[in-house]
């Protein structure tokens, strides 16, 4: 796969295998469905990677961009993974979501999302400071949350968290691994600063 722009030949093959490797039939079923606007412009593949990186930086281990978090999520999100292919209610989706909607009803996130930033920082969010751009993200999902609904940026921040976690380096690096030895023990003590464990990561807290 190229590191700027994908074709539409490239972007459906790495959707087939995404696919095949998480073992979704969903994600199989909606192959047919790719239109010519689900393939990412180089531009919202680096939206998505500064994204990514900014819900969870570089600390001792890489960032969700590092590890290509951002291009996953694009290919979930094309592809129906968390139920984001299906219709969306019109009074779920923020006013200026409604231009961003498929024939089929559902959501482009991607491209509603590139737009929403770009209109919260008053231009260029990806040529913005780094600064800047971790302050418009932290007010856009502040305020996402604060919204009544189901608004579409927990659907992008929940798959970012996702395919980090279940990255090598999030599954295996910055969560602690430990193979439960035939008993489950529900009450296990942690102490102060320990990681969380790998096998339970859907339990943390993310805020």
């Amino acid at each position: 796969m190229s590191q700027t722009g994908w074709t539409r030949r490239e972007f459906g093959g790495a959707a087939a295998l995404m696919a095949a490797v998480v073992g979704m039939p969903a994600a199989v079923s909606m192959l047919s469905r790719q239109t010519e606007d689900d393939a990412p412009t180089d531009r919202q593949r680096t939206m998505m990677r500064a994204v990514s990186q900014l819900v969870v930086p570089r600390t001792g281990t890489p960032g969700a961009g590092d590890v290509g978090v951002g291009d996953f999520v694009i290919l979930a999100l094309a592809h129906g993974l968390d139920g984001t292919r299906r219709p969306a209610a019109s009074q779920a989706l923020p006013p200026l979501a409604t231009g961003h909607v498929r024939p089929d009803g559902s959501l482009r996130f991607v491209a509603w999302l590139e737009a929403e930033l770009d209109r919260a920082a008053n231009g260029d969010w990806v040529g913005k400071s780094e600064a800047r751009r971790a302050a418009v993200l932290t007010k856009f999902d502040a305020d996402a949350y604060a919204a009544q609904g189901d608004h579409p940026w927990k659907k992008v921040k929940g798959l970012i968290l996702t395919g980090y976690y279940t990255s090598e380096t999030g599954g295996a690096r910055e969560l602690r691994y430990e193979l439960t030895p035939g008993l489950f023990d529900p009450a296990v003590p942690l102490k102060s600063g320990e990681r969380a464990y790998s096998s339970d990561w859907t339990a943390v807290d993310f805020g």
